[in-house]
């Protein structure tokens, strides 16, 4: 069931990534073609300035409006074991058959104006079932009259017709279950900030072994996140919503209370974690300082920066779990705080400075309260430094560089300076994984190389941590190894290397 979730949650990672690129096009574009910014700096009140502007903002609605599509595609490439491409193309025609499908039930059988959105659990399904006929039938064979339509090209003539069949279940189903998550969204509304509180600390729990993945979209992405009338149209989902109002140039007052699934990201990745990571720079032997600064302040500098934080947590996640616990912890008392102080700043991705100053600062503090970020993050730093600091001093928590017998050798190599090709790393990590002959798949996220082995008993765990990775540890059939962003590098070398790739 992990490895199921996991590798869900490592499929929605692709069209997650085309987020900040989305992003930045909308943050730029509202941002800056919104009459109170042209009212508040009449030198952008330029005609080919403006158009440009305008185009960045329509191009990056258009993917946030499309989201659904977008992540049914990438979950059948994702969860595709070859001949990616007719999976995504698969994918694509199923959704809107899908969609499709349900429309013609609500207008035959429905009340006028009635509506079904089944968001990301319904991207979910179909992209599932998609890649699932897809690795069973891409290489079906049918008689000799019908020859052109086998193999691969079987595929998207199989997903229309399960998208058909999947419309009308989710036309029966879906009422009661869509209402039970806008009762599930009122009920967490309802719980307030301590609602908020929950949210974080069990995302950022749930982070540990990569399955925040399969949680925080039915937020951003569903009823459960919230649904408002934006410009006339009825969206669901505390991302839609916020993006919605940021491209709505008519928004006043502050932006959705969705974005408390968001806003109390910020004081814990750009200012609370790059503390920790200081005070586990300071607890360490002075002797072990110089070379493993460079692991704790490029950790701490992507932490601020992007918001990808697993880097740095796994520097003490796996030594001592339970201090993983009171950072969740106080990461959900960060969550609690910013709905407290109702900061309401969305993101695409993540937590890192880029967002904070895209849809903060640059939208105005009277739609985010985003200045209250910068007290509430110098205060998350102190608190980080001394209660890290404290923690790893008193009961000798193992992070990187405590050793005092610490040999350069052991020394990550991207820590150390010394350079290797990706090639020559690719090849390495084969062999610690017991070469080709134990190894199923290659895939990557985010941060984090993705295996799964036969045999996880003969993986060379030590080898893989020389080659830079900040944790390498086991997950039912297989094994994740923290890279960073290099991990999706490493991903295509591997699979290149053995001949999988497609």
């Amino acid at each position: 069931m992990f490895k199921k979730f996991s590798q869900i949650g490592r499929a929605m990672m692709l069209p997650i990534a085309i987020l900040p690129a989305a992003g930045l096009l909308l943050g730029f574009g509202g941002a800056l073609t919104n009459p109170s910014t042209l009212a508040a700096y009449p030198f952008l009140d330029i005609g080919w300035l403006q158009v440009i502007l305008s185009i960045m903002s329509f191009a990056g609605s258009a993917v946030f409006a499309n989201l659904a599509l977008i992540f049914t595609i990438g979950v059948a490439v994702g969860l595709a074991n070859g001949d990616k491409g007719t999976a995504g193309l698969a994918g694509g025609v199923g959704y809107v058959v899908f969609v499709a499908t349900i429309s013609g039930f609500l207008q035959l059988f429905s009340a006028e104006g009635a509506s079904i959105d089944t968001g990301v659990v319904g991207s979910i399904v179909v992209g599932s079932t998609v890649a699932f006929l897809h690795n069973r039938y891409r290489k079906i064979e049918l008689p000799q009259f019908l020859g052109f339509f086998g193999g691969s090209r079987f595929i998207p003539i199989a997903a229309s017709f399960a998208a058909i069949i999947l419309g009308a279940f989710f036309y029966l189903i879906w009422p009661p279950i869509q209402g039970a998550l806008t009762s599930a969204g009122t009920a967490i509304a309802a719980m307030g900030s301590f609602g908020t509180f929950l949210y974080g600390f069990l995302l950022r729990l749930t982070g540990a072994v990569g399955l925040h993945h399969t949680i925080y979209p039915l937020f951003w992405y569903s009823s459960l996140g919230g649904t408002e009338v934006v410009a006339g149209q009825t969206i669901s989902g505390a991302q839609n919503i916020f993006f919605a109002q940021l491209a709505d140039p008519n928004h006043t007052g502050l932006y959705t209370y969705g974005t408390r699934f968001f806003a109390g990201r910020f004081a814990t990745m750009m200012f609370g974690l790059p503390a920790a990571s200081l005070a586990m720079y300071h607890s360490i032997p002075k002797q072990n300082r110089q070379k493993n600064a460079g692991l704790y302040f490029s950790s701490a500098l992507t932490s601020f920066l992007t918001g990808i934080t697993e880097p740095l947590e796994y520097m003490f996640l796996f030594v001592a779990p339970w201090l993983y616990v009171v950072h969740a912890f106080l990461d959900g008392v960060s969550f609690f705080v910013a709905d407290l102080l109702s900061i309401r700043i969305g993101n695409t991705f993540s937590g890192g400075f880029i967002d904070f100053f895209l849809f903060g600062p640059l939208q105005g503090n009277a739609k985010t309260n985003w200045i209250w970020v910068i007290p509430i993050g110098i205060v998350w730093a102190l608190i980080y430094y001394f209660v890290f600091r404290f923690l790893i001093t008193k009961f000798k928590v193992m992070v990187p560089g405590m050793d005092e017998s610490e040999s350069d050798a052991n020394v990550p190599v991207a820590a150390s300076g010394k350079a290797s090709t990706l090639n020559d790393e690719a090849q390495i990590i084969i062999q610690a994984l017991g070469n080709e002959a134990n190894i199923e798949s290659v895939t990557a996220c985010a941060t984090r190389l993705r295996v799964s082995v036969k045999d996880g008993s003969i993986v060379d765990k030590n080898s893989i941590k020389n080659l830079g990775a900040t944790a390498v540890f086991e997950v039912q059939g297989g094994i994740q190894a923290v890279f960073g962003g290099k991990a999706d590098l490493l991903s295509q070398e591997i699979n290149q290397i053995l001949g999988t790739e497609d």
